[in-house]
């Protein structure tokens, strides 16, 4: 059985770590390279840093700043926010950044995920994809731009279309969820993993041990998480041990 993996997510905005709820009512939880730190010796598996307001803002990802937590951390780190061209991806992985993921720049131009796949390798291609249910047409709709922008994409048939381009992964976040503490969207992690082979990473919700569990159990490779990590609920060692207890996989 394949392990699982626990991830923290660093939202930045401003140099700083922020936190939300639903995509709003944003705060700020800390250092970036600080945090990153206490992190990684706390015994996260991952860490992924998103740049919050990029793609909103058309700014870049500040470059210093992820070339500073690479230098910092020995394990792997995803890096996102603001990116376009298969130039960009590639200067943040040779700043230091073990994957990029892509949101906003996949959806007005799914052609960058076959080419960037094809020069920095699928399995360092990972597509962000932010998705709300829409009640009335009772399916997920995708959204750009830092959760600001409707677009007409079902989110289970873009997870597939991702996948036929190259990706290597799907980072999955639910807007109804974010920051909520109240779990995962297990419907919409379920249907995306189980129309596509690739892993999937869960992402919106998490406040408890049991929270993990439902979701690698309905087929979520990895889950992330802020709000638990950031305001001190757990640490990835002492989640992860009680994960084991339960007969989850997970690396100690």
């Amino acid at each position: 059985m394949l392990t699982k993996r626990i991830i923290a997510a660093l939202d930045i905005k401003d140099g700083k770590v922020v936190k939300g709820v639903k995509f709003e009512n944003i705060k700020q939880a800390g250092d970036p390279i600080e945090l990153a730190k206490k992190y990684e010796k706390d015994g996260i598996d991952e860490i992924v840093f998103l740049d919050i307001t990029a793609s909103k803002e058309k700014r870049k990802i500040i470059k210093d700043l992820v070339e500073k937590i690479s230098k910092e951390l020995f394990i792997p780190f995803t890096v996102g926010g603001g990116l376009h061209t298969v130039e960009e991806m590639l200067e943040i992985i040779k700043s230091g950044a073990d994957k990029v993921f892509i949101n906003t720049a996949a959806v007005e131009n799914p052609s960058l995920i076959k080419e960037s796949s094809k020069i920095i390798g699928s399995s360092n291609v990972v597509v962000a994809i932010d998705a709300k249910k829409d009640i009335t047409l009772n399916k997920y709709i995708v959204y750009t731009h830092g959760g600001s922008k409707r677009t007409t994409l079902d989110a289970i048939e873009w997870a597939k279309k991702c996948q036929e381009l190259g990706a290597g992964e799907l980072l999955v976040t639910s807007m109804d969820t974010d920051g909520v503490k109240k779990g995962y969207d297990l419907e919409l992690i379920k249907n995306i993993a189980q129309c596509v082979e690739i892993p999937v990473i869960a992402s919106g919700g998490a406040g408890n041990v049991k929270d993990f569990c439902d979701v690698f159990q309905v087929g979520a490779d990895a889950a992330l998480a802020a709000s638990i990590f950031h305001y001190g609920t757990y640490t990835p060692y002492q989640l992860k041990t009680e994960l084991k207890e339960l007969g989850i996989n997970v690396r100690l």
